[in-house]
């Protein structure tokens, strides 16, 4: 770890290490126009950014990381940069795919697929397929994702359930619902970082995090790096996490 992340606890204990962190990678725009750059080049630089960032996820020991990469709402920008946008996407799984499957990283995916085009669904499912036997880092992309509407499918799920009289209203709790999320046996995230400043979830994994602990970096996504990384996972590591009650509990 960095000099930063080794302050943040005493020396004679152990690293401080997050079992799952979550990015929303925010600010390729404004990174951009403050070079006077097209969005796309900053789009362009922000995978270069995920490649450092998924290296160096693998290298401290984080066994998830879940990336924010195309929100439910992205729909709404231009079609030039929805298409740049999915363009970056297939040339990362085209030029990258090898190389996560040589290192280990298995890929998972999260959000839905019914306004994708088919050959980019295809390239989800054999990025997943590829690696699936993968152990060392967890990569999941939340792509074509909204949390509302991740909890409203399994609301509808557990509703149609119940309709065909499969299960009893009265056995449906917090933990039951998170069973019928995009990806219940992956853990809550301890850590969400977002960049460029903003400080809001823009949902994205509302119900997973009622106790993660959030930190806001002011860098745009283009420049964060490890050292970036690793100091959020130093300020991570100063607080006291206790789910509701007095007593602190670690997240690694």
């Amino acid at each position: 770890m960095s000099k930063a992340a080794a302050t943040a606890t005493d020396r004679s204990d152990p690293p401080v290490i997050p079992a799952h962190v979550a990015i929303i990678m925010d600010g390729n725009g404004r990174w951009a126009a403050a070079r006077g750059l097209p969005r796309a080049e900053g789009h362009r630089r922000g995978v270069e950014a995920l490649r450092r960032v998924v290296r160096a996820a693998n290298d401290i020991g984080i066994q998830y990381l879940t990336i924010f990469s195309f929100s439910s709402e992205n729909w709404t920008r231009p079609k030039s940069e929805i298409g740049d946008l999915f363009g970056l996407l297939r040339r990362f799984i085209r030029n990258d795919l090898a190389s996560l499957h040589r290192d280990g990283v298995r890929v998972r995916v999260i959000g839905e697929r019914d306004r994708l085009e088919r050959d980019l669904c295809a390239m989800l499912d054999e990025a997943q397929e590829l690696t699936r036997d993968n152990t060392k880092l967890n990569l999941v992309v939340a792509f074509n994702y909204g949390s509302r509407q991740e909890i409203a499918n399994a609301a509808q799920r557990l509703a149609r359930e119940v309709a065909e009289g499969k299960r009893d209203p009265a056995t449906i709790d917090i933990e039951t619902l998170g069973r019928y999320l995009d990806a219940p046996d992956i853990p809550d995230p301890d850590l969400i970082i977002r960049t460029s400043g903003e400080q809001r979830l823009s949902n994205f994994l509302m119900w997973q995090a009622a106790y993660s602990e959030l930190v806001f970096v002011p860098i745009h996504w283009p420049d964060f790096d490890k050292a970036a990384l690793e100091g959020a996972i130093a300020e991570y590591a100063r607080r006291e996490r206790r789910f509701g009650g007095l007593a602190a509990k670690t997240g690694s």
